[in-house]
This record gives C-alpha cells, structure tokens and sequence, in this order.
C-alpha cells in the first residue's frame, strides 16, 4: 500500500509538471484518467467521509472528459463552445483526490472521521420525502452519503462556473479595450446571464440541501451518544469513575452540534478551495510564462504561481504563530461556560434548601467566582483573537493591490492586454484565496479542534467504563431458585478500596428484610450492586430470572413536564390509563394531585421531600415489582404516615418482596427480618443475619 500510495503520488507530481508545461489534451486526459483510478485504488482503506470524496471526482472527471472529448472532436459548436471547461479541470480533479487520500492519513484527521462514520456507515432503516418523487426507504448512513455526494458535486459545479467566470472576465475588458459592442453585449448576456442563473439556483438547492444532511447527521449522532452515555447505567459510572468527561449534557447537546456544522463546513471548504487552487493555477501559470524577474530580463516561467505560493506560506506560518494558543484557550472556554451553566441549573433545583439557609450571598459569590473564570478566558481569547486580527486584516488589505503591482508593469509595455490584466488578476486573486483558506479558517478550525477533542474525551470516558465493566466486576447471574442470593462479594469504590463484603446471604422471596447498620458501611452501595450500576468489586449475585426489580432512593428523581410524567416514570407515555394513576396517587397519600395530572411545574422544587417520596411510592403501585428496595425511602415521612405507607404497600403488593434500608426502630415492626452490617476482623462490614447471630451467641 505504501508503494502504491508513493507511486501515486508521484503520478500527481508528474501531472501537474505536465500540465504547467501546456502539454496537450492528448496527454493530459489519460493520465488524468489513470491517476483518479490510482486514487480510487488507494480510497478503499480511507474513511467513509472521506471515500465519498473521491467517489464524487471520479463521476466528474469522467464529465469533464467526455465533454471535452466532445469538443475535440467537433461535437461541440456554436455559442456552447463557450461553456467547455479547460483541460486543467480533469488534472485538478486527479490532483485533489491525491490530496484527499494523504489528508486521510493524518492520524488526527481518522479520529475527526471515525465520529463522521458512524454516521455514514449506518445501516438503520430510514426514509426521506424526495421532491417529485416522494418518500425513498433506504437505510440511514445511504442517505446521508448520497446527500454528500451531491453536495461535494454542487460544489465542484461552483467551481467550474467560477473558472467560467474568469475567461468572461478576459473577454469582457478585452471588449472594452477593443471598444467592441457587439462583443460586449454577447458576453454580457449570453455568457454572464445564463452563468449567474445556473449559479444562483445552484447556490439555493446547496443551501436547503446541506440545511438536510446536517440536521439528519446530528439527529442520529444525538441518538447514539445518548444511548451510549445512558446504556447500562454509563452515565452514573462515568461520573464515579471519572477521566475527564466533564458537563456530558454540554457534549452532546453543543459540541455535537458544533461538530457536525465544522466537520461539513471545513470539508467542503477545504475541497471547493482545493479544487480552486489546482484550476486556477494551471490558468495563472499559462498567464505569466513569459514573465521576467520585476526591473530584469530574467525569465521565470509561472512567477506569479511562485509569488502567490510564497505569499500564501509566509501568511499562514504568521497565523500559526499567532493562533496557536486559541485551541487550548476554546478548549477552556467551552469547559467554564458549561460549569457556570450547571451551577445555574443546579441552583435552581435546590433554590428552597438555599433560602431556607439564608445562603443567597454564598451562592452571589460562588456564581460570581465562576463567571470571573469566564470573562478571564474570555479576555485571554480576545486579546489573542486581536492579533491574529490585525495581521489578518493587514496581510488582506495587501492582497487587493499585491496582483496589480505585480501585473502593471507588463499591460504598460503592452506584453498583456486588459482582459489579460484582469483575468490574470481574478486568478491570482482566486489562487491567493485558496491558499490563504488556512488563515482565514484558523479561528474556527481552532475552536474546531476543541470540539473533537471534547467529543473524543467523552467518547474515551464511555470506552473507560466499559473497559472496567469487561474486567473483574460484581456479577449478576440468574439464581437457581427464587430467592436472591450473595457469594463471596466484595464490594468497593470506584478507585479499588473494599468496602463491605458479603458470603452466603440470601434474601428470601416473600420475606420483607430490614438492612441496617452505620453511615458509611456500604448499605446503599450493595442496594446499587443488587440493581446492578455498581459494577466495582467481585463476587456474585445471584438474581431470581424473569423477576423484575425496582430501588427507591431517599431522594426520587422527579423529571421535567406534567405530573402524569413524574408518576408514570420510567413508564412511557400512555402505559397507565388515568384511572390507575389516580388510585395509585390516593393510595400514596397524595389525594391533592388527583386532578393535577397534567399540569407541569418544576415538581422536584413545588414538592416536599415527603410528597417527592410518596410520589415514588405510587410508582412503585403501578410498575408491581417482583422486588422492592426501599433505601430509606420513607425517612422523610413521620412515623404514623410511614406506617400507613407500609401497610398499604404490604395489601397492595402482596407478591413482591420488599427490602429496606433505615435507621428507625419503628421500621423493625413491618418486617419479617433484620440484617445488621457489623464491622468485621479484617475492618470491612459484612451482613449478619440478626436472628442467626442471636442463636449463635
């Protein structure tokens, strides 16, 4: 491969001499040819997004060719004559897709691809309505790659009309010159007229078009990180595990986004400029053949290719410099927008705790000290982006001016004519703009560069996760019988440190079990490795199969939206018909919201924690679980209410077997069992059987 990628890339390095030195069509059309088969040899290892590229070149050379075999055969007269691209169009098209195929090999670049894939090698079924021809069944990653393709086609058609653009030019000032109307006027509307039609409706359907492609590629991208980040309790690990993965939500609702608008606007930047550079070269090289070195007779074949080249490499080196620091300081930047965000939101969820402890002025500073991290960085960016500025601003205003010196000289001695001038300035001008693409693109690829490296990061904090779960960890495994049993667990936190252990415990079904023991001996944490998101540790537990289980923490998750949500949750929407939600709400103690079902409040800030709680405990009667696990799931409720509460779930739910977490004496009363967490001989907890122990000693 690497033979054969060298080899091709030499073929590019001769075409190009080739065609500098005016070879003729003959020559030029099959090696053109033979190079786009080289280069499509050689796509089949590269990325998706990329291969669809090169795909698109080959479809276009073989155009190209075909119409200008046409004209070279005589096919072509009249006034269409005047629309045959030049032959420098196949050579441009060969050269880029050699350009393509070494992009891809940036180790960098298939990173920034492996993200773009997922999306283009998709195989989930989809539909899209096509005008005229209504809605096509395809799967989704076919749809996007044919909207790229006909995007990267539009694109290359905006570049053959502005190559067309620049011969008008020629025609229309040596017109002038010439004082020829009738020429004038045939190029003006029968050249420029058609060609600006055709542009500005070209111009319209790319924008609808890539509008399309970019809402449908972040839709699913939205769709799989979502499903990666909460698959398999991901999301709570990642935040014990940590590495990293900073404001998820950010990630995935701004970078995503962000990442899709960069990855398609720098791509097809990158091709419509490269594509400009190599046309628009073969004409400025055919232009200045014959200068001579400026005040001598020295000649320099293609001096204005070596001064815009030149012109262009010390600009962008400058930029460089100057622009460096941006990608990091981005990288900051989306990092403290995205924490003083989160202090917000949080805030707002815990706005009674902060007025009940007067702590108003604490949250004024804490919010102030995070803003200030903001406006800091910000500056840091502002003070950066204003000398990448002022050189850029100074380095453009030159280049109005830069191609006019430079051509001057040779209209006054009558070695060029005016449309010559002209034409040979819009080249240069087109030449330098493709080569400035860089400096005019650094902010963003900047600001770009930070994305991917968010997106990565995440995409690396998921991978760590499930890294960790393939390794040893607590298992889950079917039990032989009912009851659900623990062998030889070890429990521990995320950094390895035991916790608590267990061996030979077993909760039987039908038996209500009380768990008690101090703060911090692992009662929650073995709750957690029951329902399975605490994956830390080894050992077994043995889970009755086909049972389903529920685990009610001591502060319930209340979503945003209408109450009829809050309750159902995580039922979907219509799974319980209101007349069950209703008695499930009065069975909880919660007669009040009856008739509440479909207002939606911010529930988790209008409800007490003792309604938040009862709240859950009707979800509990409309889901039914096999096994309940209360993890003081009550502390909130007084005594009498917590009873009720027990007595009720006990005639409501008589086949599910429930478990509880508590501190209170009372809760003793209302179940079968107690299991105490004592402190073992080598310092871990472990479960004791109450009962046993008594008959023990």
């Amino acid at each position: 491969m690497v033979k054969a990628s060298l080899a091709a890339g030499l073929l590019g390095l001769a075409l190009f001499a080739i065609q500098m030195g005016g070879a003729p069509l003959s020559i030029l059309l099959p090696l053109s040819l033979i190079g786009l088969a080289g280069a499509l040899f050689l796509s089949r290892s590269m990325p998706k997004f990329l291969k669809v590229f090169v795909s698109v070149l080959a479809v276009v050379e073989v155009i190209l060719a075909a119409l200008l075999l046409a004209d070279a055969f005589g096919l072509i007269t009249g006034d269409l004559d005047a629309y045959v691209p030049p032959a420098s169009m196949p050579v441009g098209a060969t050269i880029f897709a050699f350009v393509i195929y070494g992009v891809s090999r940036i180790p960098v670049i298939g990173k920034i691809m492996g993200i773009a894939d997922r999306y283009f090698d998709s195989t989930a079924p989809s539909v899209i309505n096509v005008p005229l021809l209504g809605p096509v069944r395809a799967s989704e990653g076919t749809i996007g790659t044919a909207f790229l393709a006909f995007l990267i086609l539009i694109n290359l058609g905006q570049v053959a009309l502005s190559v067309r653009f620049n011969f008008f030019s020629r025609d229309m000032f040596n017109a002038l010159q010439g004082k020829d109307g009738p020429a004038f006027w045939y190029q003006l509307l029968w050249i420029f007229v058609p060609l600006a039609g055709i542009y500005i409706s070209v111009a319209l359907v790319e924008i609808v078009s890539q509008y399309v492609l970019r809402i449908r590629w972040r839709t699913f991208l939205n769709g799989l990180y979502v499903r990666e980040w909460l698959g398999d309790g991901t999301h709570y690990r990642m935040q014990l595990v940590g590495g990293g993965a900073d404001n998820p939500d950010q990630r995935i609702a701004d970078d995503l986004r962000s990442y899709v608008d960069q990855t398609y606007t720098l791509s097809i930047g990158l091709m419509n400029q490269s594509a400009t550079l190599v046309s628009f070269i073969a004409i400025l090289w055919a232009l200045s053949r014959d200068f001579t070195l400026p005040g001598t007779d020295i000649p320099v074949p293609g001096l204005l290719v070596w001064v815009a080249i030149l012109y262009a490499l010390v600009g962008t080196w400058l930029t460089h410099v100057i622009g460096r620091p941006l990608i990091g300081l981005y990288f900051q930047q989306e990092r403290v927008e995205a924490d003083y965000r989160f202090s917000l939101a949080r805030l707002r969820e815990y706005t009674e705790q902060v007025a009940l402890l007067d702590g108003e002025e604490a949250e004024k500073q804490a919010l102030s000290r995070r803003f200030g991290m903001i406006v800091n960085n910000f500056m840091r960016i502002v003070g950066r982006v204003m000398n990448l500025t002022i050189f850029q601003a100074a380095y453009f205003q030159a280049n109005v001016v830069v191609p006019y010196i430079l051509t001057a000289p040779y209209y006054f001695i009558d070695k060029i004519t005016l449309g010559q001038m002209q034409q040979t300035v819009g080249a240069f001008s087109s030449v330098q703009g493709a080569l400035d693409f860089f400096i005019t693109s650094y902010s963003t690829i900047a600001s770009y560069k930070a994305v991917v490296d968010r997106l990565l990061t995440f995409e690396a904090s998921i991978e760590n996760v499930r890294r960790r779960d393939a390794g040893e960890h607590v298992e889950l495994v079917p039990s032989t019988d009912s009851d659900l049993k623990v062998n030889d667990l070890t429990v521990a936190l995320p950094e390895g440190r035991a916790l608590m252990r267990a061996d030979d415990v077993a909760f039987r079904q039908g038996e209500t079990t009380l768990l008690t023991g101090p703060s911090g001996s692992g009662k929650s944490t073995l709750f957690r490795a029951i329902s399975g998101i605490w994956p830390f540790g080894e050992g077994q537990i043995q889970i009755p199969k086909g049972q389903s289980m529920m685990l009610l923490p001591q502060r319930p998750y209340i979503p945003m939206g209408s109450l009829r949500a809050a309750v159902t949750y995580p039922g979907m929407h219509g799974v319980y018909d209101d007349a069950a939600i209703k008695d499930a709400l009065r069975a909880a103690k919660l007669p009040a919201l009856v008739d509440k079902l479909d207002e939606e409040r911010a529930w988790a800030q209008t409800l007490s924690l003792g309604e938040q709680q009862r709240l859950a405990i009707a979800r509990t009667l409309l889901a039914r679980p096999d096994w309940l696990f209360l993890d003081e799931a009550t502390a909130a409720l007084d005594e009498p209410t917590e009873a009720e509460i027990y007595e009720m779930l006990k005639a409501k739910l008589p086949d599910t077997t429930i478990v509880s977490i508590g501190h209170r004496s009372t809760l003793a009363a209302f179940h079968d069992r107690r299991v105490d967490m004592q402190k073992q001989e080598d310092g871990l907890f472990a479960p004791v059987d109450t009962r046993q122990a008594e008959a023990a000693a």
